[in-house]
């Protein structure tokens, strides 16, 4: 299916899960929002990580076939921190987990960010610092993302990330949810779909 028929999926209620998220089957099909430059660009617009000046930039004056490989290099990333987050997810991280995330560590070294002081009308002085981010290069798309992962290492506890527990679902999110018991990507899906299973299993089982 076509990742411009239908929207990015933001269920995981953290940027990172949301990007490992970014391939998914919504309906009957798989979808790809990353599956080439101009998705690549359409996603982050979506995950609202790159400011849209930046993204009509990237596609007035980079090469469509550089965007693509900066896809690419999107979907390897997606892939190998997939298989981190699956293989720990439900349990809280340790320290002997941090030689796991030396390629993070490896692209977040090439981030070009630097302090700013900006206009802030509720700060007491008028001003606040902030950080901001220059984008020399297509591959500097990246680093949205690579500081997403960061964050969700960092930030999150992985013993309340999950994977949804829809029979064909692949979605991932983090349960924020009071008693941490969230068991769908959404409600709305794979809720209404088990509920939906349930009802039909009960009315065999009343026929036989």
């Amino acid at each position: 299916m076509d990742y411009r028929s239908i929207p990015a999926m933001f269920l995981a209620d953290a940027p990172g899960l949301d990007f490992l998220n970014s391939i998914a089957t919504p309906v009957d099909e798989p979808v790809d929002w990353i599956g080439d430059g101009e998705g690549l660009l359409s996603w982050l617009e979506q995950a609202r990580l790159v400011p849209v000046e930046v993204l009509a930039h990237m596609r007035s004056h980079v090469a469509p076939a550089e965007l693509d490989e900066v896809a690419a290099k999107a979907r390897g990333l997606r892939e190998w921190f997939r298989a981190f987050v699956q293989k720990r997810k439900g349990r809280p991280l340790s320290a002997k987990d941090l030689s796991e995330l030396d390629a993070l560590n490896r692209v977040l070294q090439r981030d070009e960010q630097h302090g700013v002081i900006v206009a802030d009308a509720n700060a007491a002085s008028g001003f606040a610092y902030g950080m901001q981010r220059r984008w020399p290069t297509a591959e500097s798309l990246l680093m949205p993302i690579v500081e997403a992962l960061a964050k969700l290492v960092c930030e999150e506890d992985f013993t309340y990330v999950k994977a949804c527990e829809g029979p064909s679902c692949t979605l991932l999110f983090a349960d924020h949810t009071r008693g941490h018991a969230r068991r769908w990507c959404s409600m709305a899906i794979c809720g209404n779909r088990a509920k939906v299973a349930a009802h039909r299993a009960r009315l065999r089982e009343g026929k036989a």
